[in-house]
């Protein structure tokens, strides 16, 4: 199994609405591109300063399943159209489990 784990920080005019608007972009994911097992997407809870704004967890049941979703072109769609318009910056590891 592999686990596909990102946190996102958005910039400063990013909106509630807009956040809210990428939130649900992000989880369609699974239904319009496929191939996790498990996907969790979610704000931070702002219980510590200095965190990133949104994490999203997703696990795939191998390496190949994990490529062919990052390469999707719908994923990419919706990375273009939502994510990279209001994002600050992007942390990203995956790791086995």
């Amino acid at each position: 199994m592999l686990r596909h784990v990102v946190l996102f920080t958005w910039t400063e005019d990013t909106t509630a609405d807009r956040r809210a608007e990428i939130l649900a972009a992000l989880r369609r994911l699974p239904d319009q591109v496929g191939g996790t097992t498990a996907f969790a997407v979610g704000d931070d809870a702002g219980m510590v300063e200095g965190n990133a704004h949104t994490a999203l967890v997703a696990d795939f049941p191998d390496a190949e399943a994990y490529r062919r979703y990052a390469a999707d072109p719908q994923h990419l769609a919706m990375i273009a159209e939502y994510v990279k318009p209001s994002l600050a910056s992007r942390s990203a590891a995956q790791y086995e489990f």
